[in-house]
């Protein structure tokens, strides 16, 4: 993809970071927590050393690797770009779904994930906040899948940034107007949805497993349009973890933890 696609993929996070932040500071739906920010960004930036360092050719490269060798079903039909881009990048998505339901299913695998769903306040970091185990296993399923596939690069360098931006997008502690929440989350999974994923509720916390689009979620039953104490009341987090919300290294320990 050239030089250019670590500066676009971090000018874009920054950028949708400031402003989501930006917007939190402004009109929080709930009242901020800010001390955890330290801990969730630095488990963050762990993670990303790791990938760096473990798969020092991101998904981007994994993607340019299989069009040189011819891999995949896509490199294999020839399909025209402007067909198999948007195709791609819906099916990455629907990889990332179910994925994600497969952490929430296989015990092990939640317990990595669980980390994740430990903060007891839900905003902007929340979208970032991911054991960096998770990381790599996420990365090892994404390269097989994109192998498999032989997605174009361009695809998956658009799935990735899209993928972070929903993420910190229905993470954060903003609410939007009644009515065109109403409208968007027809299309995409927006805070007040991704909240009910938050909930201590098992029931609920097994909902809207989508990061982006919401069709997945209603397709496949997974779907959950109201908390049932309704949003002020959703309890976020996990029976029992409060104390993991913002000790950085008692959350990269979690997963190893034996439970009581």
């Amino acid at each position: 993809m050239g030089d250019w696609e670590g500066p676009l993929r971090l000018t874009s996070f920054a950028l949708l970071f400031a402003v989501f932040a930006a917007i939190e500071a402004w009109k929080p739906f709930r009242p901020p927590q800010h001390r955890r920010w330290l801990a969730n960004l630095g488990l963050a930036l762990i993670g990303s050393v790791l990938l760096r360092i473990l798969f020092p050719l991101a998904a981007t490269g994994v993607a340019l690797l299989a069009e040189q060798r011819a891999w995949g079903l896509f490199n294999a039909l020839n399909w025209p770009l402007w067909f198999s881009l948007p195709l791609c990048v819906l099916l990455l998505d629907l990889a990332i779904y179910w994925q994600h339901r497969l952490f929430h299913h296989l015990p092990w695998l939640w317990r990595v994930h669980r980390v994740h769903h430990a903060d007891t306040a839900v905003d902007v970091t929340t979208g970032l906040r991911f054991h960096p185990l998770e990381l790599l296993l996420s990365m090892l399923l994404k390269a097989g899948l994109i192998i498999a596939m032989g997605a174009p690069a361009s695809a998956v360098l658009i799935f990735e940034v899209l993928l972070n931006a929903c993420a910190m997008f229905n993470h954060s502690n903003f609410v939007l107007p009644q009515r065109g929440e109403r409208q968007l989350r027809r299309l995409l999974i927006t805070p007040t949805l991704h909240r009910i994923h938050h909930s201590r509720r098992s029931a609920e916390t097994n909902s809207n497993f989508g990061f982006s689009v919401s069709c997945w979620d209603r397709w496949f039953g997974s779907y959950s349009q109201e908390a049932a104490g309704g949003d002020d009341r959703v309890a976020l987090g996990l029976p029992g973890e409060r104390q993991y919300a913002s000790r950085l290294g008692v959350m990269l320990c979690l997963p190893f933890r034996r439970d009581r």
